[in-house]
């Protein structure tokens, strides 16, 4: 081979590192985002229960309530959820997918979905999806709440919302198994869908007993602790390349 055919495969193969470490890069960057907005999601609705006044539960009464027409400072809790939604969906595009590419269209159809999911898209239409009142406001009902475009937008958009998170976990479940170095990852995942689709039964069931928003945020926690968990993850699995 001559020298300068050889000088030509060094550059391509220059080339092909720098184009990877570039996109391992990019990579990291969304799996930091996801990380803090994971963080950030929790700690907003968090937070906001403290200004809700003596009459909300944080046992009976939904997140969703706290961002209703009538809550107080409901814009705050708005402007986190659009932010966190926006921030998840490029953390499921940039980094879920790139990382579990070799597990195939199903970690493309388990991206996407986690994409238009209640962490991602529910998220990030927030400021559609706002309740007409809160159960905590005298007066209000659940018909009056889900009386306005808001609620009905939420009461639609929660619901498929959260069956897509459970669907989603189920095909990113299938790519960890096809993925090098992520095996381990698929029972948890199953399980982490499971354990949501009991809770999110629960909160059904319980809703006359006064436990809907206990189990609702135990629906959040899970999801987003486990969205978390994947960022941690994937930043291990990529440390180095930045």
């Amino acid at each position: 081979m001559s020298n300068s055919s050889v000088r030509k495969l060094d550059r391509e193969s220059a080339g092909l590192t720098a184009a990877s470490t570039g996109s391992r890069a990019a990579v990291r960057r969304w799996a930091w985002l996801g990380l803090v907005a994971q963080a950030v999601f929790l700690a907003s609705w968090l937070v906001a229960a403290s200004w809700q006044g003596p009459r909300y539960s944080v046992l009976a009464h939904t997140i969703s309530d706290m961002s209703a027409v009538t809550a107080p400072h409901g814009e705050f809790l708005v402007v986190v959820l659009t932010l966190c939604g926006a921030a998840t969906m490029g953390f499921a595009l940039r980094s879920v997918w790139p990382t579990l590419r070799t597990g195939g269209w199903r970690a493309s159809t388990g991206a996407v979905l986690l994409t238009l999911s209640i962490v991602g898209l529910g998220d990030l239409l927030s400021p559609a999806e706002r309740l007409a009142c809160r159960m905590a406001d005298p007066g209000c009902t659940p018909t009056q709440q889900l009386s306005n475009t808001g609620g009905q937008l939420d009461n639609a958009i929660s619901s498929i919302g959260l069956l897509l998170l459970v669907i989603a976990a189920f095909f990113l479940a299938a790519a960890m198994r096809r993925t090098h170095g992520w095996q381990n990852w698929a029972r948890p995942t199953r399980w982490t869908a499971v354990l949501i689709t009991a809770f999110a039964v629960a909160s059904v069931l319980t809703q006359d007993a006064g436990y809907t928003g206990l189990f609702e945020r135990l629906v959040a926690v899970t999801g987003a602790v486990t969205l978390a968990v994947l960022a941690i993850g994937i930043l291990r699995r990529t440390r180095g390349t930045s």
